[in-house]
């Protein structure tokens, strides 16, 4: 059988894959991971905002739940009210937050048979720097 004159021969289509195989094969860098976490960290600012609130706003709250009389504990009845929406809001979404993190950060590199696996969870860490901009961001 004749070959066309821009076909290319079996010699030289095997070397252009050679070349798509090792550039494949580079090692790669941490811009994935770290750009996949960024991204979760958009939707984890939910939980991570229902976490500052409950730290920063329902522990510290006054409330004597003994107090003989209410007016004296200097209680904030807004934030006792809130606290069990908020708390219950947290875990459901906290729980979200942890499966796309296991999904995201240790069953795809699995899946893909990586060969620096670790890179993945070490990139988790970019998980709150959404929240933390925003957060500086309303503080000033």
């Amino acid at each position: 059988m004749t070959k066309a004159a821009g076909e290319p021969t079996r010699d030289e289509g095997s070397q252009g894959q050679e070349g798509e195989a090792e550039e494949r094969g580079r090692r790669p860098g941490l811009l994935a991971p770290a750009l996949a976490n960024l991204a979760l960290g958009v939707p984890a600012i939910i939980p991570l905002y229902l976490t500052y609130w409950l730290l920063t706003d329902y522990l510290p709250s006054p409330c004597d739940a003994f107090a003989p009389d209410p007016a004296l504990s200097n209680c904030d009845y807004h934030t006792l009210d809130h606290a069990p929406v908020m708390m219950f809001l947290l875990a459901l979404t906290g729980m979200l937050l942890l499966l796309a993190l296991l999904a995201v950060d240790v069953l795809g590199p699995r899946r893909r048979g990586e060969d620096r696996p670790g890179r993945w969870p070490a990139a988790a860490t970019l998980v709150p720097v959404p929240f933390l901009v925003l957060l500086c961001l309303a503080k000033t």
